[in-house]
């Protein structure tokens, strides 16, 4: 049974042999356009091949002539591509795996660096802030309040200085607890500069030196008929060295750095200042006022007003 099909199929010269009739003829548009449409166009195309051939040395049967020319109007060897679908779909995708699979890894390395990239250049340090600012306000300011208080309630020589350290501390902590972390630590600002203030000494020395006034006087504008005296003073540290003290001026209310500057006095300690520069040109009793330590403010050792000007 097996020897008869085999003896029914055509040798495969023969196969070969009808599949490049079939290829001469899809080739030969001349033929397929022409010779198909004419009544006899199975015969014209077979006589046509059969010169085709010949012309090439080959001769070619009849049977396998006329094969060709029914091959090719049944399409036989010819690849038609299966229809759109999910199968195909799949096949096309695993059959180009290797272009396709290198451009997908090549994709996932810049997503996968781009997260990290964003992970550990904005995320992490943002996350470190946020922890480092809940520490400071929780812990760090509160902490510092909390010795700065202490350190100004040993130091203070009068209660006002510890009432106002109390004040500010407490106003930070307030900041603290509501996340206001500028005001927090401006109040820590705040207790500093006092503390600093208190550990200050100084003289309070009425300027007298060629080139620098000793006093000045102004009318002031709310009421011309007035005058109102100043003695040119500065601030003398331990060492013999001005000290820069912040003045605010009652001109302008401007708060200014300044190491010189016009404390207002009455015009009894203007007239006895001037007095004592009169009778040799030095003052003699030049030391207005002594700023102690735990103090805020000096000690006069003349009378003196409220008020101060920086520029005269």
């Amino acid at each position: 049974m097996g020897s008869d099909s085999a003896s029914t199929r055509p040798p495969l010269d023969d196969l070969m042999l009808a599949m490049d009739v079939v290829d001469t003829l899809r080739h030969d548009e001349r033929i397929a356009l022409r010779e198909l449409d004419s009544d006899h166009r199975d015969q014209a195309m077979i006589e046509r091949l059969r010169q085709i051939y010949k012309s090439q040395g080959i001769e070619v049967s009849e049977r396998i002539l006329s094969e060709g020319v029914e091959s090719l109007k049944e399409n036989r060897f010819v690849y038609s591509p299966p229809a759109l679908g999910v199968s195909r779909t799949l096949a096309t995708i695993y059959v180009t795996r290797a272009k396709w699979g290198k451009i997908l890894l090549i994709v996932l390395a810049l997503l996968l660096a781009a997260f990290l990239a964003w992970r550990f250049l904005v995320v992490a340090p943002r996350e470190r802030a946020a922890e480092a600012l809940r520490v400071e306000l929780s812990q760090t300011l509160p902490e510092s309040y909390t010795e700065l208080e202490q350190r100004i309630a040993a130091l203070a020589s009068a209660p006002e200085a510890g009432e106002r350290a109390q004040a500010i501390a407490a106003d930070g902590r307030a900041a603290a607890a509501r996340g206001d972390a500028t005001a927090a630590r401006a109040a820590l600002a705040g207790l500093q500069a006092l503390e600093a203030r208190l550990l200050e000494t100084y003289q309070v020395r009425v300027v007298s030196r060629p080139g620098t006034p000793t006093g000045v006087t102004r009318i002031p504008q709310a009421n011309r008929a007035s005058r109102n005296y100043y003695l040119v003073v500065e601030a003398i540290g331990p060492e013999g060295t001005p000290l820069s003290r912040d003045i605010t001026s009652e001109e302008d209310g401007e708060t200014t750095a300044v190491t010189i500057w016009a404390q207002r006095v009455p015009q009894s300690t203007f007239e006895a200042v001037r007095r004592d520069k009169e009778d040799d040109g030095i003052v003699q009793n030049a030391v207005l006022g002594v700023k102690e330590r735990g103090k805020l403010e000096p000690d006069w050792n003349m009378p003196v007003d409220a008020g101060a000007i920086t520029r005269w």
